[in-house]
């Protein structure tokens, strides 16, 4: 009897969110290797690339959650396990509000496209490596257009099953999603 389990990239959790893309990826494999085309135009995402990051990652690291008012982004595990939250913070957005969780795994390539104000983090449970793709390169975004809030704000209703990860400095003193909803609000991003 075969026990081995289907590892899948997927959704799990959460809503649909509106303009948010979970592309299946093709992985041609021989006996040198594999290619994969991990980004195609006709796609019809929202993104428009002018930077792509490759990023690695230790086991237990959560990097997030951000918030950014002017970029789409685009992201592609290519090795390792992780799990990826949106919460919808758009004003208008019919998903306004509504949060969804996503499990990537390198061994079934995936790419998840989201639109500019999506606040966003990813959990890795594995050494990982990422390749990430945003559509404002990052000295015109870094320093007025890195917004946060803790990971584990009960409000984001992401749930992560998670404890203790490892943090920058910068996450673990983040505000709660109120307060983020609050600064964005004091800076005129939301009414």
């Amino acid at each position: 009897m075969n026990t081995t389990q289907l590892i899948k990239s997927a959704q799990i959790d959460g809503a649909e969110l509106h303009q948010v893309r979970l592309v299946s990826l093709d992985e041609h494999k021989d006996h040198r290797g594999s290619f994969t085309e991990i980004f195609q135009d006709h796609w019809g995402t929202v993104l428009k690339p002018v930077q792509w990051s490759a990023v690695k990652s230790e086991a237990n690291v959560f990097r997030g959650m951000h918030f950014h008012v002017r970029h789409d982004e685009y992201f592609c595990l290519i090795e390792g396990h992780c799990l990826l939250g949106l919460r919808d913070l758009r004003p208008g957005s019919p998903t306004q509000h509504k949060s969804a969780l996503f499990e990537l795994f390198g061994e079934d390539p995936a790419a998840l496209v989201f639109p500019v104000g999506m606040l966003h983090g990813w959990y890795f449970f594995t050494p990982s490596i990422h390749v990430q793709a945003v559509s404002e390169a990052y000295p015109d975004y870094g320093a007025d257009d890195n917004w946060r809030c803790r990971w584990n704000d009960p409000e984001l209703e992401l749930n992560w099953g998670i404890e203790n990860p490892i943090l920058s400095d910068l996450a673990a003193d983040a505000p709660s999603l109120q307060g983020l909803i609050n600064g964005l609000t004091f800076k005129g991003y939301f009414s």
